[in-house]
């Protein structure tokens, strides 16, 4: 499991912010509280977040047109 937590950045972000007018980021898909408060959770707190971000699949982060910039 730890392997997993490598292949991936420490945080979702992928610079563009949302949460300052919506709750949930158009970017990266966290709540305004989870991109406030990332720093502070621990590694089972952020895989957590990050299991549901990607289950949910709506961010842009996920999108095939982002996705194909990043290869």
């Amino acid at each position: 499991m730890s392997d997993q937590l490598h292949d991936r950045p420490d945080s979702p972000c992928i610079g563009i912010c949302s949460t300052l007018f919506d709750e949930v980021c158009q970017g990266c898909g966290r709540t305004a509280m989870e991109v406030a408060n990332w720093v502070f959770f621990d590694e089972a707190e952020k895989r957590v977040i990050w299991e549901r971000i990607t289950r949910e699949g709506t961010a842009q982060r996920f999108q095939p047109a982002y996705l194909n910039r990043q290869k």
